[in-house]
């Protein structure tokens, strides 16, 4: 019977190793205060795109512009939406990551360095929550700079 518990224990230690083999744990969210110097800066050029009109089984993406004018890196620390029908996704030199939303939301997902701009592309599919009319839908991101420690990125559209 002990060896039974042994050998069943053993098996879940090596099914746990297997499932977590090569994942890197988040790094630690470096945090600053408003008064810092030193510290990320956010720069959006622009939170709100009109994407017109299209008709319900229709796809569309648009990118915003996410820039760190500040000193030190800009942690993006989590992608979510608020609709399970609209996902958010960061494009950031050679990373493009998953499709994020209400559901299913990042975590933490890459520094932005001083200077450096990441596009957010926000991906709207209507036919997943069919709706009709006048639509509003954001993509919120979650930072370390402290101005903007949660920035929203908002599509309009009218869906046929």
């Amino acid at each position: 019977m002990i060896l039974l518990g042994v050998g069943f224990f053993a098996m879940l230690v090596g099914l746990v190793f297997l499932a977590t083999y090569g994942q890197k744990p988040d790094p630690a969210t470096l945090s600053y205060k408003k008064e810092d110097v030193d510290r990320p800066k956010t720069e959006v050029l622009s939170s709100l795109i009109d994407i017109g009109e299209m008709k319900v089984n229709e796809i569309k993406e648009v990118s915003f512009q996410l820039k760190n004018v500040g000193t030190k890196p800009l942690q993006i620390l989590n992608i979510n939406s608020s609709c399970n029908c609209t996902f958010g996704q960061i494009i950031y030199k050679n990373l493009t990551t998953k499709q994020y939303g209400m559901h299913k939301q990042s975590g933490y997902v890459t520094d932005v360095f001083p200077g450096d701009t990441a596009n957010v592309k926000v991906i709207y599919n209507p036919s997943i929550m069919p709706v009709y009319g006048n639509v509003s839908r954001d993509v919120y991101i979650s930072t370390n700079d402290p101005d903007n420690p949660k920035i929203t990125f908002t599509i309009k559209t009218s869906v046929r």
